[in-house]
């Protein structure tokens, strides 16, 4: 990639002058002349059968062509390549380009380009390369498929080298090589370099161009440059509202994403499949369960759009309404493994792993085959529900049943449904047998069980490890404070303290939101900001009183040991989802579901408050986290205490 690179420094001059031509063999360039005078009426059958996409006649006439010496022309052959590619008939694909070569006939630079084109539809790169490299002339169209075959198909340098070459032998890229060969790129340098080159060519103002531009920035997480390009453009259409929409969606900044998007509705644009899937992605990064619930509507323009029922799917599982996404699942006419994979892991997700499972047999059932993210989901269902046998039978049959080879996801489950269960040891032991290299979460995960079961000395090692692959990490250094100091170990205790000083490692502080009249809400522990704290305290007080009266009583495990206790108690009633808990119970009416999202995993003191609240005020609360949901209702979790 360092030499593509520096190749691409040369794209200004090599846009301005040709240098020598890519030296590559060429065919003869001498046209063949039939040997037989041409026959009308073999002719005419054989376009006739080409037109109507007859093939077994239309191969039987261009062999007895063949022998006769007999060619059509470029459009006829075309259209006998279009059959093919849509019979997936290969052999009878490469049996049109032997024959448009036979006899020292020589096609014209038009069918060879549809020649490779085909080559490229059927996945056959090396016989694509092939012929192209025997072309006498080649164009822009030549280069471009050769180009966007190799983007296409993941081999980034290769592409960049082709776009190299195609500069040296002097033809100019146009909109669509630019396109393409953009897809190609992993590194912003290279990016700057064919936007200057756009430019110089006066192709910076094209709608492709600027959209596929729009993709790469948004795709190198630079957004700042992404929007750039949009603003710039004085006239926009519906592919670079897609593009902008969907690369803020992309890059989790939902908001942008959606302010943009009530923006092309005011300047009178029509959302369509594309637009609305990047809208519910950004309402399942912020959890917006009611915008997500208004996108809907515009959804059912498309009824029969899998790719977009999926996203609706996807959206209502992460907003932890269940019932909505059982009512879409139902609904869909034609469901793929993504369907049936997202309403798995939203089942689980959510803590209803009996029904993730049920559902796992009816996909099997269906004639679905499983994927990667559908054993995911299940083995994380058994994990998050303590089916112990059940989770290791589907971790050791995967391979067998359906030939997929575990990931460390799937051993990451596996390890946390074992350290769950108390059987510290043998996830120890699936550690160590892991094929790849166990990463921070899968030491973190260790780590989590060693915390709930008190085993010091390997919670100490599993978080040393993690710290070794992640430094920064704030969460694994008061974690282990906390464990240091409940054994006493003050020295070590001042050590981590001093380490996280020097590193400047704070904790992330906890942030809650919550979603009323269409507005988020959001809360930080100790929040001052918010222009209703002083009411929100005030209830929260008494609400914490009244709690304290039938049982509640702080659980000080969840904050740094070396507070004193008042503190740790000062500290654990202001955790942000209680001040968001109490502002639901304030602003919603009494028949709604208070949602709220979290930032890190809710600690057992607010799962407790939370349980509590829900008895008392007869109320349902669902609260995400990074890792689950806990659906709240009649004094019990939907986790059955068991995260």
């Amino acid at each position: 990639m360092r030499t593509v690179s520096a190749k691409l420094k040369h794209i200004g001059t090599s846009l301005s002058s040709s240098s020598r031509p890519y030296s590559l063999t060429p065919l003869a360039s001498s046209h063949g002349k039939p040997r037989n005078p041409p026959s009308p009426t073999l002719l005419n059958e054989f376009v006739n059968f080409c037109y109507k996409r007859d093939l077994p006649k239309a191969m039987n006439a261009m062999a007895a062509m063949e022998r006769h010496g007999i060619y059509a022309d470029s459009i006829t052959y075309s259209d006998l390549i279009k059959c093919c590619l849509a019979r997936n008939a290969v052999e009878q694909g490469k049996l049109v380009h032997k024959h448009v070569f036979s006899n020292g006939y020589q096609p014209k630079t038009f069918l060879i380009n549809i020649l490779i084109s085909m080559y490229v539809k059927f996945k056959l790169l090396d016989e694509a390369q092939a012929l192209f490299d025997q072309m006498p002339e080649r164009n822009v169209v030549s280069w471009t498929t050769m180009i966007s075959a190799y983007a296409n198909a993941k081999l980034s340098d290769k592409a960049l080298e082709f776009f190299v070459l195609m500069l040296r032998e002097g033809v100019l890229p146009n909109m669509f090589t630019f396109s393409s060969v953009l897809r190609a790129c992993n590194g912003l340098f290279n990016v700057r370099q064919l936007h200057c080159g756009m430019v110089k060519l006066g192709l910076e103002s094209d709608v492709f161009v600027r959209s596929a531009l729009i993709d790469v920035y948004s795709k190198l997480d630079e957004l700042k440059d992404a929007i750039c390009v949009f603003n710039e453009m004085e006239t926009k259409d519906l592919v670079v509202w897609n593009s902008i929409i969907g690369g803020l969606a992309q890059n989790s900044d939902g908001d942008e994403a959606l302010d943009q998007f009530k923006r092309m509705k005011r300047a009178g644009f029509t959302a369509d499949q594309a637009t609305l899937t990047s809208v519910l992605r950004a309402c399942t990064g912020l959890a917006l369960l009611e915008v997500g619930r208004q996108v809907h509507v515009h959804v059912l323009k498309f009824d029969v759009d899998l790719i977009l029922n999926n996203a609706l799917l996807d959206m209502y599982c992460k907003s932890g309404s269940l019932e909505d996404a059982k009512s879409v699942f139902e609904r869909m006419v034609h469901k793929d493994v993504i369907s049936w994979s997202t309403m798995i892991a939203g089942l689980a997700q959510n803590g209803f792993s009996q029904e993730a499972l049920k559902l796992f047999d009816l996909m099997k059932a269906s004639g679905i085959k499983p994927n990667y993210i559908t054993i995911l989901g299940i083995l994380f269902a058994c994990s998050h529900a303590g089916l112990v046998d059940d989770g290791l039978y589907y971790f050791r049959s995967m391979k067998r049943l359906y030939g997929i080879d575990p990931g460390r996801e799937h051993y990451g489950c596996i390890i946390d449904l074992l350290g769950r269960a108390g059987k510290v040891d043998e996830a120890v032991s699936l550690v160590q047998e892991m094929e790849c290299e166990p990463d921070a979460v899968t030491w973190r995960t260790l780590l989590g069980a060693c915390k709930v079961h008190r085993n010091v000395d390997l919670a100490i090692y599993a978080a040393k490890q993690v710290l070794k692959l992640d430094p920064e990490d704030a969460g694994t250094y008061v974690l282990l404070s906390n464990i240091y100091a409940n054994s006493q170990r003050w020295e070590d205790v001042s050590e981590i303290r001093r380490q996280m000083r020097e590193k400047g490692i704070t904790k992330e502080p906890g942030c809650s939101w919550i979603e009323v009249n269409k507005q988020i809400h959001a809360f930080i522990v100790g929040d001052t900001a918010h222009p209703e704290i002083n009411e929100i305290n005030r209830w929260l007080n008494q609400l914490i009183h009244k709690l304290m009266g039938i049982g509640y009583a702080p659980d000080t495990n969840f904050v740094l040991q070396d507070l004193e206790g008042e503190q740790r108690d000062d500290s654990l009633w202001y955790h942000s989802e209680k001040l968001a808990i109490v502002f639901g119970l304030m602003s919603l009416s009494s028949g709604s579901v208070i949602r709220i999202r979290k930032n890190l995993r809710i600690c057992g003191d607010c799962h407790t408050f939370a349980k509590l609240v829900v008895k008392m005020e007869c109320r349902v609360i669902v609260i995400r986290d990074p890792i689950r949901y806990h659906h709240f209702q009649n004094g019990v979790c939907s986790c059955g205490d068991y995260w």
